[in-house]
């Protein structure tokens, strides 16, 4: 009796909203250019190239180029192609390690400034 394997794809598993937002940010937080642009064509796939394509306002060919391994997309076009897998991008605070002592601390941020009062005219 011999074993067959078969290929994983993972956009076969990408069923729903929630799978893929999960499955994006795993693969975000790699911090690897070549891995995300393979995580949205998974998506893209799951979600049908053609409508991706048709969605982004991309031509096919174009959004096979764009997603490649090595390829190097604009921040336009990227936007435009997770707009229309119908997910999007959120900043968050990063754990930075502090020099010597492993320990985890959260990058400070300025505070938001604030808008100026408008004065009243006389």
């Amino acid at each position: 009796m011999s074993t067959h394997f078969s290929a994983f794809d993972a956009a076969e598993y990408l069923d729903s909203d929630e799978a893929i937002a999960a499955y994006l940010n795993e693969v975000l937080e790699a911090d690897d250019a070549d891995m995300f642009l393979s995580a949205l064509a998974d998506i893209a796939r799951a979600r049908s190239m053609s409508k991706v394509a048709e969605d982004s306002g991309l031509g096919r060919e174009s959004l096979y180029k764009a997603l490649r391994p090595g390829a190097k997309p604009g921040f336009i076009t990227v936007s435009r192609i997770m707009g229309a897998l119908g997910v999007r991008m959120i900043a968050k605070p990063v754990k930075a390690k502090i020099k010597g002592r492993g320990v985890l601390k959260t990058a400070k941020v300025a505070p938001k400034a604030r808008p100026a009062k408008a004065r009243a005219s006389a």
